[in-house]
């Protein structure tokens, strides 16, 4: 840890807080004495003022591992999917995983599930998996986007968004609809679903 003299617009003298991590300096407060002009203005004459603003962004960095700042303005759903908080205890840190740079080509698949029985109860965890295994690196995302129950026939409907993104190249829709058949026929074979 180390403090560092800066420059800010509205304070003199000013700091900075370094924290290393990995070999690495991170800012991660500014700090600084307010300028005696602004508190005149302020109708606050005689006195002295201290200003500082933590780096929150610099810590999440430092958290999960994010390499540049500028990410956190992205609007990117391949990075902002990757912070949803589904752990209640907050004891799980995300690690960053980089996005690609090339055009997300969403599809999406909707099937029924087959009857529940003594053996066998579908599990969405099953479908994730086997969309990872026959998609590999060019499946970014899989979401469960709508549950239906027919109210006549008892049967239940499963809606799944499918990411497909390459970090080399972008995709030309023909593939990804080749690679979207092989998991629907892979979806009808393991888990014995019928696509609608």
């Amino acid at each position: 840890m180390k403090w560092v003299s800066a420059n800010f617009p509205f304070t003199h003298p000013s700091w900075e807080l370094e924290i290393e991590y990995k070999g690495n300096w991170y800012e991660v407060l500014g700090c600084g004495i307010l300028e005696q002009d602004i508190l005149i203005n302020a109708g606050a004459k005689n006195h002295i003022a201290w200003a500082f603003g933590l780096g929150l962004e610099r810590w999440a960095m430092i958290l999960n591992d994010i390499p540049d700042i500028r990410v956190f303005w992205s609007t990117d759903d391949g990075f902002l999917s990757q912070f949803k908080y589904e752990d209640p205890t907050h004891t799980k840190i995300i690690k960053y995983k980089p996005v690609s740079v090339y055009p997300p080509c969403p599809c999406d698949i909707s099937f029924w599930l087959p009857q529940k029985t003594d053996s066998y109860e579908y599990n969405s965890n099953d479908f994730y998996d086997l969309v990872r295994d026959v998609g590999g690196d060019l499946v970014e995302q899989v979401t469960l986007i709508d549950n239906f129950e027919n109210k006549k026939t008892k049967k239940i409907s499963h809606c799944y968004r499918i990411i497909y993104r390459s970090m080399e190249r972008t995709l030309l829709q023909n593939e990804v609809n080749e690679l979207h058949k092989k998991i629907e026929a892979k979806a009808k074979e393991q888990l014995g679903v019928q696509i609608r």
